[in-house]
């Protein structure tokens, strides 16, 4: 079963997801399944998507989802756990990586709004390891005065993010005016869909010859 209809059949706790989410999810995530990995979560909610995430990733799978509310400690259940703090501060995340490890795979459903965003990709990405995923959902919210975003706002994270692309690209830069840093070192892919960013991470070399195979390609 695909996660779109898990969400269809669900009767479990309410999913609060865009519907155009689930093929982005299937694309990135499909991979992982029956898997040895640490998902968190940020944003728990109704509690619903940490039970998806539980039954798409697997038994093998640790699944942490973490939220502001206190109320939100209620969806815990086998394979689900749920801690209580808030997204941007890096002490709260350091003790979930202290308790948890490193995420594998990160999904920010948190507050959407920017400067939380931005402290918690600036605290977490680092630390996801290579192969890792890194989402940041309900992007549309850049574009939103009171999330602190806005079309031609510089601290939105989707301008943060088109800055990324010169970093992705770094190594390429022959004026010198591009600063190779960690988003170079350590990105294979930046995604961008409807609301949604996803990073993949890998390990990148610098610029080196390419590689000459011995195909062809056949004319049109």
């Amino acid at each position: 079963m695909n996660l779109w209809q898990d969400c269809l059949t669900n009767r479990g706790l309410p999913i609060g997801k865009w519907a155009h989410y689930f093929p982005i999810y299937e694309r990135h995530l499909s991979s992982w399944r029956n898997k040895d990995i640490f998902v968190l979560e940020i944003g728990v909610a109704g509690g619903g998507s940490a039970q998806m995430w539980n039954r798409f990733f697997g038994p093998r799978a640790k699944i942490v989802g973490i939220d502001i509310d206190p109320k939100c400690a209620e969806h815990e259940h086998f394979g689900v756990s749920i801690r209580i703090g808030d997204q941007s501060d890096p002490v709260f995340l350091q003790k979930i990586i202290d308790e948890f490890g490193f995420p594998d795979i990160v999904i920010d459903d948190g507050s959407h709004r920017m400067e939380h965003v931005l402290a918690t990709f600036q605290f977490l990405y680092p630390k996801v390891p290579k192969n890792g995923i890194y989402f940041v959902e309900d992007m549309h919210t850049s574009y939103w005065p009171g999330y602190g975003g806005g079309v031609n706002n510089p601290s939105s994270f989707i301008n943060i993010c088109k800055h990324f692309i010169d970093q992705l690209n770094a190594n390429w830069d022959q004026s010198g005016q591009i600063q190779v840093d960690l988003i170079t070192r350590q990105t294979y892919s930046i995604s961008f869909y409807d609301s949604v960013v996803v990073f993949e991470k890998g390990g990148v070399r610098t610029r080196e010859a390419p590689v000459v195979g011995t195909g062809y390609l056949s004319p049109v």
